[in-house]
């Protein structure tokens, strides 16, 4: 079993500290040394997951960009940290930042957390630059149409740890796409528009590669799967889930659930051996699966996979960047689908849900495994997990090719527990109160042009998916507890014009 992506350890960020020669050998070696031990505390920080790397003071121009483009060159660079300890002249910035080509992230920070007020000399002020000298770097960034995060405070601080950390996992994310390749079984559903797109804009802008084959030539790595290697998988089934009778070896439907579990090894195979980490399918064209996968979906959604449903390539892209993001912190991330509401003045909620494919990552309860018509597609009944999200706050994301730019809506959600229970309902589910309200946040979902098919992540939070946009640049529409329903249409207008007018590859 393979990770669909790379490794958190097997990755770094490189740290550039900046200042100059003027100051002299002595100040330059205090830099280092001060620098050094804001690596470290970074590195240390459970809130940073990839190495952090220290690399040596930059003084000139000749050495800036020459790290820079090391830094573009190594494969397990994600992206760079800058701080200007003194003062470091921007003019001789400008050549290494024409060049970058890894995200950036400006720290705005300095090496004592207290003034030691009866205790500043000129010395301690040549030495402590940084308050003017980042603001010198920030001009040339902006002058420059860099896109950065900031961050701003003692690097001590949980609050800048932890924002370091999510543009980190943004980083990973960003990381992902950029080596993504998509296996799309089939083409979109028949007449749907939102699941359209450019695929090749989004190799150019994201750096994924989308391309189809035959569903076919799925099956026939789903009829090579041994029979060795479907008893292993249904042994690891009953030992993961609570199997329902008719399931279990000598039930009465057993077949149902070794047809599924070829389905999930064919289905690896295909991903492993050729390198893909999403991948789609449609229930309009399955060849000779015996039943429309679900299982095996959500079993490799819960992996990092992502997966789109009716052959929406954007949403599997986008499960995968959030689940790279998210790796190792509590919850996941799923395709999901606002399917109905509950309507009740005052406590409007909204049911999302798939046909089968809803990710067992959104739960730490040990799910059913099932098996009910589905009533499309026209094949055997299906087997999939039945559980219902974790209560806890949320991000709802979805990607819409916009014919000029892609835009990324991302909407924070409370997800609960269900007002009753769903006993007919055998999907993975979750529900949730969208932020502001129900009202706003619909209004504003509709008028932004988002998808119906979203991703769901309740591991990482609405600022992993704000650097990630910043990082790729593409457009952020944000529906949170700050959205006012008057000003939702000419946000919708304002960010139109910009995307049009800024023009940046």
């Amino acid at each position: 079993m393979t990770t669909p992506f790379t490794p958190y350890e097997e990755l770094e960020v490189w740290f550039f500290t900046g200042s100059q020669g003027l100051y002299g050998e002595e100040t330059l070696r205090q830099v280092a040394e001060q620098s050094q031990g804001l690596v470290a505390t970074l590195d240390a920080a459970s809130a940073v997951p990839v190495k952090m790397v220290w690399k040596p003071v930059l003084t000139d121009s000749a050495a800036i960009r020459r790290a820079v483009l090391d830094a573009n060159a190594e494969t397990r660079v994600i992206g760079v940290v800058t701080w200007m300890h003194t003062f470091s002249p921007a003019k001789m910035w400008i050549a290494g930042l024409q060049e970058l080509a890894k995200p950036l992230l400006h720290l705005h920070t300095q090496a004592n957390v207290e003034l030691p007020y009866g205790e500043i000399d000129f010395d301690f002020m040549n030495l402590n630059q940084a308050a003017h000298g980042d603001r010198e770097f920030g001009y040339a960034l902006t002058r420059l149409g860099v896109r950065r995060k900031t961050v701003v405070g003692h690097v001590t601080n949980p609050r800048v740890q932890e924002r370091v950390g999510t543009w980190v996992r943004a980083a990973v994310g960003r990381h992902a796409l950029a080596n993504l390749k998509v296996a799309r079984f089939g083409d979109n559903m028949r007449q749907v528009a939102v699941t359209e797109g450019d695929k090749t804009e989004a190799q150019a802008k994201l750096g994924v590669e989308i391309n189809t084959w035959g569903v076919n030539e799925l099956v026939a790595r789903v009829e090579a799967a041994t029979d060795a290697e479907i008893d292993a998988l249904v042994d690891e089934y009953v030992s993961s889930y609570d199997v329902v009778d008719e399931l279990l070896p000598g039930g009465a439907r057993h077949v149902a659930l070794r047809d599924a579990a070829a389905i999930e090894i064919g289905l690896r195979s295909f991903l492993e051996d050729g390198g893909f980490g999403a991948f789609t399918d449609t229930f309009e064209d399955l060849g000779a699966l015996k039943q429309l996968p679900g299982l095996a979906v959500q079993r490799l959604m819960a992996e990092g996979y992502g997966f789109g449903a009716e052959g929406d390539w954007k949403t599997a892209v986008l499960v995968h960047a959030a689940a790279a993001m998210g790796a190792g912190l509590p919850g996941g991330a799923s395709l999901m689908e606002d399917y109905t509401y509950d309507l009740v003045d005052g406590r409007e909620a909204i049911l999302g849900a798939h046909m089968l494919e809803v990710s067992p990552s959104l739960t730490s309860a040990k799910p059913s495994l099932e098996i009910h018509p589905l009533g499309i597609g026209g094949k055997d009944d299906p087997v999939r997990l039945v559980f219902t999200a974790d209560p806890g706050p949320a991000v709802v994301v979805a990607l819409a090719d916009l014919r000029d730019r892609f835009r990324l809506t991302a909407n924070v959600v409370d997800v609960v527990e269900p007002r009753a229970p769903l006993p007919h309902l055998p999907v993975g589910r979750a529900v949730w109160h969208p932020r502001p309200d129900f009202e706003t946040s619909a209004t504003a979902w509709l008028t932004a042009g988002a998808a119906h098919h979203t991703v769901m992540s309740t591991a990482v939070g609405l600022e992993a998916f704000e650097d990630l946009a910043r990082m790729v640049g593409i457009e952020l529409f944000v529906i949170d507890e700050h959205t006012r329903a008057r000003d939702v249409e000419n946000t919708a207008r304002w960010n139109a014009a910009y995307w049009r007018l800024d023009g940046r590859p």
